[in-house]
């Protein structure tokens, strides 16, 4: 493991100016209910999505660490990925919720936070764990009421994933611009070989929406594409229209399956030789081999327009509270634990090795694929979350309903679009 690089907390202290205010407005956190208790006692409920085998593996070693330390117990809980993500309304709104969450800070929880169903963390930002945070994160973890509903602990990169040892056998190489891309895939193609592996089937249509941020930050830039999720234009407009005609130009290189596979398979597929490469972000790994961690590589998006700031996706992950918990002080205990450079080496560590501290001490796995994907974050000009992170867990089924259509029928375009519109309004005026 090595040390952060300098430069690092100047990508931190850019988020606070490349779109955290959108993804917290109208973000409020709970009111008189989030300091109902003090203490029930007990072990605190950690409630976890991170059910890849060696994600699980890294998040047992920090709760384990922490019963070490003798202040506190967690509970952990670990449910699979997809069932946590629809399950999640339903956890917080029990009569007896888990005490601690794995997810997000931004839109979506900002929602929960309306509702009054996330704990007040302020007494944890204000401890000396969290000193060094830096500003950026700590706006993204703030309610517009200037309470913080949220500890982050680890952000991760989104690239276009490959392994080496297959380019080398196929003899092809990293493409810079988009023509190159194109070129790169009929060069696959020709090779029998699925140029793009999707991974949109099953309970993973989300992946889908990769690409359309991909295309949308290359085409029309960042800030449209942040104003476009918040409902500011549509989805029928000629600049979105765009994106899907760029699109079109890829669908013949994608992976017949793509829609049928989940996004496990389909990383398989690409690990396998199946398939040529993948855009998807590095919690994948979590899945792969420990021997094949050094045969995996990435390359950036490619650029379409050079006159757009370049923009990368990069979200922000951690933990919040329900405010309903009955062990408050535990549950303090724990968050400031977990956003020590401790506790989050320890799951760096277990784990694949690909997320990056958010904790300014805190070492990263220092491998050439993570010392690659910091700078491929701090190269950038702006830096989006994701579609659902950028707008609502609401929003994202009409994404999947609309993306999922388009690749099965790329040439109802246009009323895909009307209808996607439609189905956004909806949410946007509820």
């Amino acid at each position: 493991m090595t040390n952060q690089h300098p430069s690092r907390r100047l990508f931190l202290a850019g988020l606070g100016a490349v779109g955290t205010t959108a993804l917290l407005s109208g973000c409020v956190t709970a009111g008189s209910s989030s300091g109902k208790s003090s203490s029930g006692g007990g072990a605190v409920t950690l409630q976890s999505n991170l059910s890849a085998p060696q994600a699980k593996a890294a998040m047992e070693d920090v709760v384990a660490a922490y019963a070490k330390k003798g202040s506190g117990k967690a509970s952990l809980n670990t449910v699979a990925a997809e069932t946590f993500r629809t399950q999640l309304p339903t956890y917080l709104t029990s009569a007896n919720p888990p005490d601690v969450y794995t997810w997000y800070p931004g839109s979506v929880a900002d929602a929960y936070a309306k509702k009054d169903l996330l704990l007040d963390l302020g007494e944890v930002w204000s401890s000396p764990e969290l000193k060094g945070y830096s500003k950026a994160l700590n706006t993204l973890c703030t309610a517009t009421s200037g309470k913080k509903v949220f500890v982050p602990t680890t952000y991760y990169w989104w690239g276009m994933f490959y392994r080496k040892s297959n380019f080398a056998k196929w003899g092809v190489q990293e493409p810079k611009s988009w023509d190159e891309f194109l070129d790169l895939c009929d060069k696959l193609k020709s090779k029998g070989i699925a140029p793009i592996g999707l991974g949109a089937g099953g309970n993973t249509a989300w992946v889908a929406s990769a690409w359309f941020d991909y295309l949308d930050i290359r085409i029309n830039g960042a800030v449209y594409h942040r104003e476009l999720l918040a409902g500011k234009h549509r989805f029928d407009d000629p600049e979105v229209r765009k994106v899907f005609d760029r699109w079109a130009e890829v669908l013949p290189y994608v992976d017949p399956n793509g829609t049928a596979v989940a996004f496990q398979d389909a990383t398989t597929s690409l690990l396998n030789g199946r398939s040529g490469m993948m855009l998807i972000g590095t919690f994948f790994a979590d899945a792969a081999p420990k021997n094949a961690l050094d045969d995996i590589d990435f390359f950036r998006f490619p650029i379409i327009d050079s006159k757009v700031p370049l923009a990368e996706e990069a979200p922000t992950d951690g933990y919040f509270a329900s405010a309903r918990t009955g062990r408050r002080d535990e549950v303090v205990d724990l968050m400031r634990y977990l956003a020590t450079a401790e506790a989050q080496e320890i799951y760096i560590k277990g784990s694949s090795g690909t997320v990056l501290p958010t904790n300014p001490d805190a070492k990263d796995a220092g491998t050439p694929l993570v010392q690659k994907g910091r700078q491929h974050i701090e190269e950038a000009a702006e830096i989006t979350q994701f579609f659902n992170r950028d707008s609502s867990d609401a929003l994202q089924p009409t994404a999947d309903t609309a993306l999922t259509k388009f690749i099965a029928k790329p040439k109802s375009i246009g009323s895909i679009l009307t209808d996607w519109q439609r189905d956004a309004e909806k949410i946007w005026n509820a």
